[in-house]
């Protein structure tokens, strides 16, 4: 194996509505249609509910509304990016996050990718581990941990 196959690495570029997320394409089970979710009472306006996805029922969330701004609205190019957990937190293994399109495949090096001074200050318990800045884009590294961590919370309130 090459030097520059060592040193790449397939991402999803994921659009939401004024940011993208940049998540290693090995993270993402699939990309499915928006589809009816069945809502949970008395969950945060973030948790959107949750969808039968493979025989689970998979939470689904809006990422936007995790980091404390404004639930997306959702369209016809709105899409669930279906994530692998992690951990072991979620009984399902899996979690969607719905975007505002089609998730982008881009090829990720040291190239390409650089740390964002700028971008940094998210607080401690952030669903965002930091920004990155790429050619023309400054995406956000999600925090997956952090992000099943708070659906577990949730989900366990409910249950």
């Amino acid at each position: 194996m090459s030097d520059e196959q060592v040193h790449e690495l397939y991402s999803l570029l994921i659009p939401l509505t004024e940011e993208r997320l940049i998540l290693p394409r090995a993270t993402v089970a699939e990309v499915i249609g928006l589809q009816p979710l069945e809502i949970m009472p008395a969950a945060p306006s973030w948790y959107l509910g949750t969808m039968g996805w493979n025989g689970r029922n998979v939470p689904v969330v809006s990422f936007e509304g995790m980091c404390g701004e404004a639930t997306a609205a959702t369209g016809g190019r709105s899409r669930i990016v279906v994530l692998y957990c992690l951990g072991h937190k979620l009984d399902a293994g899996f979690f969607g996050i719905v975007t505002q399109g089609f998730p982008q495949l881009v090829r990720a090096n040291p190239d390409v990718v650089k740390p964002d001074a700028e971008g940094a200050g998210f607080g401690e318990n952030s669903p965002i581990l930091c920004r990155v800045r790429m050619i023309n884009e400054t995406p956000l590294v999600p925090d997956l941990e952090q992000l099943e961590q708070m659906i577990a919370e949730e989900t366990s309130v409910a249950g």
